[in-house]
């Protein structure tokens, strides 16, 4: 009996800290068990022209820039991008990879697999249009009492044609496909 008692306080005790290491991500995002697997190719023509009737959006991973200096292992990750609630794909290491939407309103999420931080957007998508997004991982120090603990923070932020176009001729094409 006493056996029973303790197992049944230990699994009430332990219960909340089972779910707190959840990983909790934003609406735009999609489910946190859905990883990628990402290929990369180098010197690939611009995305084809979105269907009629349809926008698009290329999303566009930027690591040129890493606040305060400090490298780390996670600077080159794999990174899922959510449109309105679903993952649309991923990338890694400055690549981009195009979708299509309908005309409207839409939520964007940035996401370095299989960690909780990320990125939002939300605009308005016209047909025929293109968009540039872009998700650039800065990594940040924060303090613990101990040191330093360094951890990514997603600037997720809509590009220029200019900027976009470029970064699409000069980045490689990302082809991702969820992990069985």
């Amino acid at each position: 009996m006493k056996r029973k008692l303790c197992a049944l306080f230990l699994c009430s005790f332990l219960a909340p800290v089972v779910h707190a290491g959840k990983t909790i991500l934003p609406d735009a995002c999609g489910d946190p068990k859905i990883e990628f697997d990402v290929k990369t190719e180098k010197g690939q023509p611009a995305p084809a022209a979105a269907e009629t009737g349809k926008a698009q959006i290329v999303f566009i991973e930027d690591n040129d820039t890493i606040t305060a200096g400090i490298a780390s292992a996670h600077h080159h990750a794999t990174v899922r991008y959510g449109v309105d609630g679903t993952w649309a794909g991923a990338n890694y290491a400055d690549s981009y990879f195009a979708v299509e939407v309908t005309p409207g309103e839409h939520h964007l999420c940035a996401n370095w697999q299989g960690k909780q931080d990320s990125g939002t957007a939300a605009f308005t998508a016209e047909a025929g249009r293109v968009y540039y997004f872009r998700a650039q991982a800065d990594i940040s120090a924060v303090g613990n009492g101990r040191g330093a603990m360094v951890g990514p923070v997603f600037n997720f932020s809509q590009l220029t044609d200019d900027d976009g176009k470029y970064k699409v001729k000069a980045w490689k094409l990302a082809t991702s496909t969820p992990k069985k």
